[in-house]
């Protein structure tokens, strides 16, 4: 085939776009940098003018993304997004159009998940969806971690009284993290990685998965069951039609009492709306929760969790860490240069 061209939606932030481009060039492809989630734009366009071509559009804005999609009648083999661009039906049948020059092929995304990708609608139009599993569980599995000391702590609340200028002290003592047990939901490469940590600081942990594990971690009968049995429940597993919404106000209702819930995995997991009522009810069982991913995010970014003070929000930045990130990267960057070339050994494929 004619030289592979790949657009990428949101390149790797700061220095690891220098790398995540040299790479990419390494294979051989011609690269279209968006600039839009760019920080130094004039930098990226002085250092790389000449090897890369430029564009600078919102790639959320789906009309935009079409429009860069097909201008031209060019298009591309490959697309590239990060941050969990949606690549829906009517971009997919814009991208695939046989008028193209150049139809896709594959959709690579530097982290874990393809939520944000219309698998049907891919498999449909032949367009291999690629991601890189496992390049974020560190990452992932500390900043549970650091959730859940925030809120066993009561780090923001200290936190906040203490820029108020108040010298506040708990009610009550505060338990340590050898007294609690943690239910993790999810026993992939994240919950073991979780799983590991929180058994050397001493935790009682057990978990729960649908497909089988090699691990040594103790498994409780049910959701229901751990539910009932977890100081803290931490979520650790995709989203899919399986999994969606699975956390709602039965189940919330079913933790223990003082229980704290931590979610790093996805939005539309957890029932927002049941989640803040609960938070909201001081009868309630769930004392806290610390939540990372959203319903709804980015430009788009709403829930009803917004002003709940035993609700500690972060926006998605669980697996943002520099070695996490430069992970991802190189890998999908190998992912998206492999496929179009018929090398799909070791390639993890979602579809088709």
């Amino acid at each position: 085939m004619d030289r592979p061209r790949v657009l990428l939606l949101d390149a790797a932030p700061g220095e690891l776009l220098d790398r995540e481009l040299e790479r990419l060039l390494g294979h051989g492809p011609a690269v279209t940098l968006n600039l839009r989630r760019v920080a130094d734009r004039a930098l990226a366009r002085a250092t790389w003018a000449g090897r890369v071509d430029f564009t600078d559009f919102d790639a959320f804005d789906e009309p935009a993304l079409i429009a860069e999609t097909v201008r031209d009648g060019i298009g591309y083999h490959a697309v590239k997004s990060r941050a969990g661009v949606p690549l829906r039906a009517a971009f997919l049948t814009a991208a695939t159009d046989p008028e193209l020059a150049n139809r896709l092929r594959v959709i690579g995304r530097a982290g874990a998940g393809t939520d944000h990708v219309e698998s049907a609608a891919a498999a449909r139009h032949g367009v291999d969806v690629t991601h890189t599993p496992g390049s974020n569980a560190d990452a992932v599995a500390e900043f549970a971690l650091a959730q859940l000391f925030a809120l066993v702590r009561s780090l923001p609340v200290h936190n906040e009284a203490a820029h108020r200028g108040r010298w506040t002290a708990p009610a009550a003592p505060m338990a340590e993290l050898s007294e609690l047990s943690l239910g993790i939901v999810g026993l992939g490469r994240i919950g073991l990685r979780l799983a590991e940590r929180a058994s050397a600081l001493g935790m009682a942990v057990q978990g729960i998965s649908r497909r089988p594990t090699e691990s040594s971690v103790p498994r409780a009968e049910s959701l229901t069951a751990l539910l009932a049995t977890s100081d803290v429940v931490s979520l650790h597993l995709p989203l899919t039609p399986w999994t969606r919404g699975m956390i709602g106000r039965a189940e919330l209702a079913a933790m223990r009492p003082e229980s704290i819930l931590l979610n790093t995995a996805r939005g539309g997991i957890v029932d927002e709306q049941a989640l803040a009522d609960a938070l909201a009810d001081p009868t309630h069982p769930l004392a806290a929760a610390a939540v990372d991913t959203f319903e709804h995010e980015h430009a788009a970014f709403a829930s009803p969790l917004l002003g709940l003070p035993n609700a500690l929000l972060t926006p998605h930045v669980a697996g943002m860490t520099r070695g996490a990130m430069a992970t991802a990267a190189i890998r999908c960057a190998d992912h998206i240069a492999a496929l179009p070339a018929g090398r799909r050994d070791g390639v993890p494929v979602v579809t088709r």
